[in-house]
């Protein structure tokens, strides 16, 4: 009981502070009225979802959850602003009465200008937060880049990959976006696509109303995947290990009938015009707490050293703690995992933030380390919030090039 009435008492607290604001701008009855049924319905919505049980991927939950954000994010803000000037107005009544200019203790009334100005920021979020979930969660972006390398076979020279990751199909709910999104990555008319994982949110049946559409990617050497840590169904109860298995099965075998081919520690070689090239796919590898399936050394079993070798690991953590020193000489892994948080500010080629980067070093976009490069995809769905602000959905283009020799 404890666990959601504390919760609730904190809203509550926040929401009685914030509204001071909104009582120092004006004092309209109906501004009053709207701000308390805002409230009311907000934490209904709380009580609602504290107590339910449901699952925080279950798509009504995570629209509860970003309706929320929407709401207490901005009130987070105003109080921050409020606090500010509580503190202020606390040293100047304590300085008056130091000075003896009031009998009493004095107080400074609190200012419109400060009030007004929280208000204004606070509507920033809460319209973006807004604008995330109707139009951001499908706002796909393209993102292309060209990798050098000094050992890549000459026939792969110019060689296309598109990576896709992080689908979360049991989020979806609007089929004409997602077909919009499919009809973009086949526009690349890429030689191959690569998905990095993360198919469903917890269970194949969530990937079944999409099969088709997905089913219809296409690239000259095909399509292939790996598994993500929300694959394997462990964020969600079994009645037994047998339906957990039945369900992960059932996962696999989706992908086979999409026509993609599902590597799960394991390599396949990639032909041009004689010359090769090693696709080398994992399970999922994630530090801290997630799952921990993938294997590397079976996974690079009958690969040369002197192989040119593109790896999929779902979690970019893999890459700074087994890969990207690897002995294998790896020279370029895919990843996605972090979403990018689906939020943050990115002005491209120049800079980008979102609070993921405190959790992971290698959270969007290309790094490169030792000249072995990773690309860390910002996801094609979303999860938890259901929208995106400033981290846009992703489809990323590589193009390998030869590097020219000095020569």
């Amino acid at each position: 009981m404890l666990r959601w009435i504390i919760p609730i008492i904190i809203y509550i607290a926040i929401d009685l502070y914030a509204f001071q604001a909104v009582r120092t701008v004006t004092n309209s009855t109906w501004l009053y009225v709207l701000y308390a049924l805002s409230s009311l319905v907000v934490l209904s919505l709380l009580v609602y979802a504290l107590s339910s049980g449901q699952a925080r991927t279950n798509p009504k939950m995570m629209y509860i959850f970003g309706f929320f954000l929407a709401v207490f994010v901005p009130k987070l803000l105003v109080i921050i602003f409020m606090f500010g000037e509580d503190i202020v107005r606390l040293f100047m009544g304590v300085f008056a009465k130091i000075n003896g200019k009031e009998a009493g203790f004095y107080l400074p009334s609190r200012r419109k200008f400060i009030s007004s100005i929280a208000l204004g920021v606070a509507a920033i979020p809460f319209a973006s937060l807004l604008y995330g979930m109707i139009q951001g969660k499908y706002n796909y972006k393209v993102l292309k880049y060209a990798l050098e390398f000094d050992d890549l076979p000459q026939a792969f020279d110019g060689y296309t990959i598109t990576q896709i990751s992080d689908i979360h199909s049991g989020s979806f709910d609007n089929k004409e976006k997602i077909s919009y999104g499919i009809d973009l990555i086949n526009q690349q008319k890429s030689d191959v696509i690569l998905f990095t994982g993360d198919l469903v949110n917890n269970i194949a049946e969530e990937m079944k109303p999409w099969k088709e559409l997905f089913s219809s990617l296409t690239a000259n050497d095909g399509v292939y995947s790996v598994l993500g840590n929300h694959d394997y169904g462990d964020y969600v109860s079994w009645n037994s290990e047998i339906e957990k298995n039945k369900n992960l099965s059932t996962l696999k075998n989706l992908q086979k009938e999409m026509g993609w081919r599902l590597l799960l520690n394991e390599n396949t070689t990639l032909e041009k015009n004689g010359e090769t090239i090693k696709l080398i796919g994992v399970e999922n590898w994630g530090a801290g707490g997630f799952k921990k399936a993938g294997d590397l050394k079976k996974a690079c079993e009958g690969v040369a050293t002197t192989d040119f070798k593109i790896l999929m690991s779902h979690d970019p953590s893999h890459w700074q703690e087994e890969v990207k020193m690897n002995d294998k000489n790896i020279h370029l892994t895919l990843s996605g995992h972090t979403h990018g948080m689906q939020f943050g500010i990115e002005i491209p080629g120049w800079f980008k933030w979102s609070p993921v980067k405190y959790r992971y070093e290698n959270w969007a976009g290309i790094y490169e380390e030792f000249g072995r490069y990773i690309n860390v995809n910002r996801g094609f769905g979303y999860l938890g919030y259901p929208g995106r602000v400033g981290i846009w959905p992703e489809v990323t283009v590589i193009t390998l090039k030869k590097k020219p020799s000095d020569a």
